[in-house]
């Protein structure tokens, strides 16, 4: 399969992953864009590999973590200011409040989240993208949802789940 035959059969998915990943589909589409740059690149080599879209995946994640960390890093926002931007949307529908909350989720509880709940991934699975241990992403998976319902109150936000 071509570089571009695997692009045109795979971005759409690509891009609904790094949106519901970032929060902002602006974003998805930068991070998927310079993912594929790089993938471009080295085509031949990632062609060849069992899953090339589990690579391209894997790299969107870290693009999204890399990212957040530079953005914290450069982006201060003075106190009292207000926000350059409403709320991320859910890709294709109004902002809920479980997009909202999980917008809210630091960057590694949310990876989590996303993979287990939007991709299905297990534990092992998420373990490798992450580069961490698979007792790691339980333990980042419990402080989410501690996280998400000390927000809620109640257990009605997990039935969203």
């Amino acid at each position: 399969m071509t570089f571009d035959e695997f692009v045109a059969a795979r971005q759409h998915a690509f891009l609904r992953y790094a949106t519901v990943l970032t929060g902002d589909p602006d974003l998805a589409q930068d991070i998927v864009q310079d993912v594929l740059i790089r993938v471009y690149s080295r085509w031949r080599q990632i062609e060849s590999q069992d899953h090339p879209e589990h690579y391209v995946r894997k790299a969107i994640l870290n693009a999204y973590i890399s990212w957040r960390r530079l953005w914290s890093v450069r982006n201060l926002v003075p106190f009292g200011s207000p926000p350059d931007r409403a709320a991320p949307e859910h890709p294709g529908s109004e902002p809920s409040e479980l997009w909202q909350r999980l917008a809210r989720l630091p960057r590694r509880q949310r990876a989590v989240v996303v993979l287990r709940y939007y991709e299905g991934l297990p534990d092992s699975e998420i373990a490798e993208m992450l580069g961490c241990a698979a007792g790691t992403v339980r333990t980042h998976m419990s402080k989410a949802l501690v996280n998400l319902r000390a927000e809620v109150g109640n257990h009605r936000f997990l039935e969203a789940l």
